[in-house]
């Protein structure tokens, strides 16, 4: 009961941690419906202004309204009357020593007056002055606008003084030198004024481009998104968004939310319980799945904020190959729709990455199980990429109806995609030893019989070991039939019979002259004989088999009857109940299990036949299946009557070459003639 509560308890932390961390990195999209595909065709029925809105002009428009402002702009001035002070200040310094020549005084004043007049009009420097633009000097009353061509520039100013003290030659040379040095600029751009009033000119742009009243239509169906209605839908959509997440019912629509995320990840919780109830019943095994499933998610929201081309180079297609390593094809299916539907919410185009991800995504999980192998992942992942390839090639050819758009942007996306993929077989090493789980690479080191196990039942019980690998044979044939795991079912064949090394002369592949069973009364028998599949569940847990393994060792005899004691009983007891001579099982859950149960109970019963040829072969095929199944052996399985069929035909194809049977050719001496020539 505590375990129980505890369970529930893993679940319920698990199942919240994930809700709200899911529901945490969701984009606060607002509740428009519609996919926004520029250039291409608008796919749903025409669209009607749902409430008043404004139009608000693009970041280009806003741009060229701003540089032409700045173009048509005007300039402040500045008058420096600092520099005119400071320019006289020197002049008379410099001519104080001449205040006694009375001629040269004269000439001086008049020189003096000529500077004062220049800088009175105002000189300017010709780098800083645009002839094409507009002045103005600000003044405390008014802005009075400025013909720039009005004042001197600084060469003009030198030059008019110049000309000036060639008239009046009293002046040396190095004095006109000194006078001419004194003429400097003193009308600037006022910098801080201008841009100040740029900015307010800036300022005042409306950023409203048009205004749309309910009712208007915004787009028909089958037009094309072009520019103009393409501002308009976004600008639709972010009104959608202003009006949707604001404080008052943010609250909502993240609870609206979260019953979105609940609802795909309560369906899985269902379906592990229902279908795969052990892994269900594991809390390392479900928390590897949606631990897998949320890095994906995550890997998704982080790349769709780089670049939202860049969704298509996560290889969400590791996310099947992984977790049908481990587990099988139908887990890996679901793992990858839910994980898929919750993307959905993320990225921009759903409709089409969902579309590309999810044919991948389902191919990945349907194919072939011994990916370890690297020329089957080459292979599997080669047809992934040309999945994606031709599936975005229809979307280019339905919207456009020609090649031109191909864009090789996303080509090289898919090609990053399938690369990650590849590195399929570390990322399963990895995980393999986080969550101590088990892979078909893992597996694959267990069909190797020199390990310490199955070297051990081939030295205590040889007879065991032998009839082990020709079940295995039978089981992998079978399984490669009816499409299921054939590394699985070959390992769990292997080791299916591991607990007889604890009694081996008590079963009759290790006998020889002498059956212990002959003293023994039939209760005891049948207990040592039952208890072969504890001591295998024990021993497989001292050498760390994976519990896939060990399932075939629990289930390979089911809840059937030891029916040669039970018989034996019989004849002692009449009232004996069968029940008491019955495996304790679980019977076979999948169809692996099912298979070696098969081939075990064909192999074990081969043994006895008098006269193996193939019609005596397929009527023991028969009847072992037959019982097996009247006993309801394979109510549990996900094997079919179908795939029952098709494992008897193999297994019996098997057994008749492994009898080396040959055609019976008629007696009749006409056809022997017939046949000797």
């Amino acid at each position: 009961m505590v375990k129980n509560y505890k369970d529930l308890l893993y679940k319920s932390i698990l199942f919240t941690l994930l809700v709200v961390i899911i529901v945490g990195i969701f984009p606060r999209a607002s509740s428009f419906k519609y996919e926004i595909q520029p250039s291409k065709p608008w796919q749903y029925g025409t669209l009607l202004a749902p409430f008043d809105f404004t139009i608000k002009k693009s970041q280009s428009e806003f741009e060229t309204e701003i540089n032409e402002i700045k173009k048509n702009s005007t300039k402040f001035l500045l008058r420096e009357n600092d520099i005119y002070n400071l320019s006289i200040e020197n002049f008379d310094n410099y001519f104080s020593k001449y205040s006694s020549n009375v001629n040269l005084n004269s000439s001086i004043v008049t020189v003096r007056i000529q500077i004062g007049e220049l800088f009175e009009i105002g000189i300017i420097d010709n780098k800083f002055i645009n002839q094409n633009e507009s002045y103005k000097f600000f003044t405390e009353t008014n802005e009075k606008e400025v013909d720039v061509n009005s004042f001197y520039s600084t060469t003009e100013a030198r030059k008019t003084i110049d000309n000036f003290l060639q008239i009046n030659s009293s002046f040396t040379y190095d004095e006109i030198i000194f006078i001419k040095s004194l003429i400097k600029p003193n009308i600037f751009i006022d910098e801080k004024l201008t841009n100040s009033m740029l900015e307010d000119a800036i300022k005042k742009i409306n950023p409203v481009k048009d205004f749309i009243s309910k009712g208007t239509r915004i787009i028909a169906e089958g037009e094309i998104v072009k520019e103009d209605k393409l501002n308009m839908l976004n600008q639709l959509k972010l009104e959608y968004a202003s009006r949707t997440w604001n404080n008052s019912n943010k609250p909502l629509i993240i609870f609206g939310y979260t019953i979105l995320v609940s609802i795909p990840i309560l369906l899985s919780f269902l379906f592990l319980k229902r279908l795969r109830f052990k892994v269900f019943n594991n809390n390392k095994r479900l928390a590897f799945i949606f631990i897998l499933s949320l890095l994906i998610i995550l890997l998704t929201k982080f790349i769709n904020g780089l670049n939202i081309q860049y969704v298509y180079a996560i290889p969400l297609c590791i996310l099947p190959l992984i977790i049908k390593s481990f587990f099988d094809k139908i887990v890996a299916f679901v793992s990858i729709i839910i994980t898929l539907l919750i993307i959905s919410f993320m990225v921009t185009n759903s409709h089409e990455f969902i579309y590309l991800n999810m044919v991948t995504g389902i191919f990945a999980s349907l194919t072939s199980d011994d990916l370890y192998r690297r020329a089957k992942l080459f292979t599997s992942v080669g047809i992934i990429y040309l999945l994606y390839i031709f599936s975005y090639l229809a979307f280019v050819l339905i919207s456009d109806g020609n090649f031109t758009n191909f864009n090789l942007q996303i080509l090289l996306m898919f090609t990053l995609n399938c690369f990650a993929t590849l590195f399929v077989q570390p990322l399963t090493y990895i995980f393999e030893k986080l969550f101590g789980l088990v892979s078909d690479a893992s597996l694959l080191e267990l069909t190797d019989t020199n390990n310490k196990i199955l070297r051990e039942l081939e030295n205590k019980a040889p007879g065991t070991f032998h009839h082990s690998l020709q079940v295995a044979n039978l089981a992998e044939t079978a399984a490669n039939a009816v499409g299921a795991n054939t590394l699985l079912t070959r390992v769990g064949a292997l080791y299916h019979d591991i607990g007889k090394i604890k009694n081996p002369v008590f079963f009759s592949e290790n006998q020889s002259n002498y059956n212990p069973h002959d003293g023994l009364k039939p209760v005891e028998s049948k207990d040592i004989i039952i208890e072969h599949v504890k001591n295998g569940v024990l021993l497989a847990k001292k050498f760390n088999l994976p519990e896939r393994i060990i399932d075939f060792i629990k289930s390979h005899h089911g809840t059937t009857t030891v029916l040669y004691f039970f018989h034996k009983q019989s004849l002692i007891n009449k009232n004996v109940k069968i029940e008491t001579f019955k495996y304790p099982g679980p019977k076979p859950h999948s169809k692996e299990t099912s298979i070696v149960m098969i081939a075990d109970g064909v192999e074990a019963a081969s043994k006895s036949l008098k006269t193996p040829n193939l019609e005596n072969i397929k009527q023991l095929v028969d009847k072992v299946t037959s019982r097996l199944m009247e006993e309801n052996q394979f109510i549990d399985a996900t094997i079919t009557l179908k795939d029952i069929q098709i494992v008897k035909k193999v297994i019996t194809d098997k057994l008749v070459s492994s009898f080396q049977l040959r055609v019976e050719y008629p007696e009749n001496n006409e056809n022997k003639s017939n046949i000797l020539k």
